[in-house]
């Protein structure tokens, strides 16, 4: 296997985390600094998108380093 399937694979598991966080939402990772500056700029709904949308991005960089 090469390194650009590697980062690939390790690009669309992060993806799936970020997913799973934005939609489990979990009380010790939501309540962290960052994301509690994210909710005041964006709000509630719109961090929620914002973490889709970052985690879409790696989806299609995981499946770019695949190829």
């Amino acid at each position: 296997m090469n390194t650009m399937a590697l980062l690939g694979i390790l690009a669309l598991v992060y993806a799936i985390v970020v997913i799973i966080i934005a939609f489990k939402k979990p009380e010790k990772i939501w309540k962290m600094k960052k994301i509690e500056m994210f909710k005041n700029f964006l709000g509630e709904n719109g961090t929620v998108i914002f973490f889709y949308i970052w985690a879409l991005g790696f989806i299609v960089l995981g499946i770019w380093l695949i190829m």
